[in-house]
């Protein structure tokens, strides 16, 4: 704790952080730190991770996914009629290395650290007989939209090129992690959970950055988030973290960790590069360490058609899609199909703040012709869709209106 400053405020633990990092940086420290805590991450190894014969695991057919190597895309019209909630098989799969198979029998999670006053180990079996919860929520890459950067602002970014595929709802089951920081006597001044995943150490332009981590406050870990060993009813899929992996509600989907093997919890603020040079804003109006680092996902809205989908013209078209947003429910969607004047969408019963929203949209007889759909959603907080998105050059958090191509004919 730092004498006069509550670190379990998140607006004050931000600034503390950052103003941490930036002292490293200037220091020319921050490689240093990087390294000892991927030496600190693999020490708290617990169980040998096999790779898959191919990056990832379940097939991918190319009606239902577009395949980018270690990531894979849900394609929107493949899910629809398909329900709220995402099958496993449909899932986005978003990783930074092969997905790993993990030995359950041998599998430990193990929290240590600062902040906690009795280390604790467990067995996948010991963290199944606690008391269980389930959540209905969505996990959403950061980067989910990146290719309208370029396709639709003219910008260059780098990374995946995914349109609006990267993001699912699933129903999640397993224990809150508050429970498992309060059995280990987490302490009144810890300010930082740390967790980190069992898949093999990632290489960045030859550099190993270690184990997938990345700290969350003990504001957030003890609010909502979920260690979870089972996704829609069934056991992890490898693809999606078996055995085990956080389900961290409304945050980047780099929070979410997963093959979780360890929880470091510490009294002060903690980092990685994917808090420190990945999953921050940079580029021309962000400072050179970059922006905070990124939390609560944006507003975005897709239609569930294929991209470039033909219709029939003079026919009443039902357009079906969804709207969500990390920081609550939606209040509001509305449909353009001529790009100047807009309509309400009609809005399915919500299931899960969590999540996102159903809608639908009666578009009477279009005539024959090029068009291009657009959907806006506002969440209860005011958050709204705008016409173009900051520029970032990751190419983060595009959350502008997106215009789908449709042809009328």
């Amino acid at each position: 704790m730092i004498a006069g400053m509550d670190l379990t405020d998140e607006g004050v633990y931000e600034r503390v952080r950052a103003g941490q990092f930036a002292e490293l940086s200037r220091r020319g420290m921050l490689k240093g730190s990087v390294a000892s805590a991927a030496a600190l991450t693999a020490v708290g190894g617990t169980a040998t991770a096999a790779r898959a014969d191919g990056p990832i695991v379940k097939p991918l057919p190319p009606e239902w996914f577009t395949a980018f190597g270690t990531n894979a895309e849900m394609k929107w019209d493949a899910v629809r009629g398909l329900g709220f909630l995402t099958p496993n098989e449909r899932f986005f799969v978003r990783n930074h290395v092969s997905t790993p198979l993990i030995d359950a029998a041998a599998w430990r999670l193990r929290i240590w650290g600062s902040g906690v006053r009795t280390p604790l180990e467990l067995g996948l079996a010991e963290l199944r007989a606690l008391k269980g919860e389930s959540l209905v929520a969505s996990i959403e890459c950061t980067g989910n939209g990146r290719s309208f950067y370029t396709s639709q602002q003219g910008q260059t970014v780098s990374g995946t090129g995914w349109k609006l595929g990267a993001v699912g709802v699933a129903r999640w089951r397993g224990v809150r992690l508050s429970t498992l920081l309060r059995r280990a006597g987490l302490t009144h001044d810890a300010v930082d959970v740390l967790p980190s995943g069992l898949d093999p150490d990632y290489i960045d332009k030859g550099v190993n950055l270690g184990k997938v981590r990345r700290p969350l406050s003990v504001q957030k870990a003890l609010k909502d988030v979920l260690v979870a060993y089972e996704m829609n009813g069934q056991p992890l899929p490898p693809d999606h973290g078996f055995p085990v992996r956080l389900v961290v509600p409304g945050w980047v989907g780099s929070a979410s960790i997963k093959w979780l093997g360890d929880l470091q919890v510490a009294n002060e603020p903690l980092f990685s590069p994917w808090n420190t040079s990945f999953y921050r804003m940079f580029g021309e109006t962000y400072p050179p360490e970059g922006s905070a680092p990124l939390t609560v996902m944006n507003v975005k809205s897709a239609f569930e058609l294929p991209w470039n989908a033909t219709l029939t013209a003079g026919r009443t078209e039902v357009l079906h899609g969804r709207s969500w947003s990390g920081a609550g429910r939606i209040a509001r969607v509305e449909i353009s199909v001529d790009g100047a004047t807009w309509e309400r969408a009609e809005l399915e019963r919500s299931h899960s703040s969590a999540a996102w929203q159903r809608w639908r949209f009666r578009w009477r007889r279009p005539a024959a012709g090029a068009y291009a759909l657009r959907a806006r959603a506002t969440d209860e907080h005011g958050n709204v869709q705008p016409d173009v998105s900051p520029h970032n050059t990751l190419g983060y958090q595009f959350g502008a209106v997106v215009r789908h191509p449709v042809t009328v004919a």
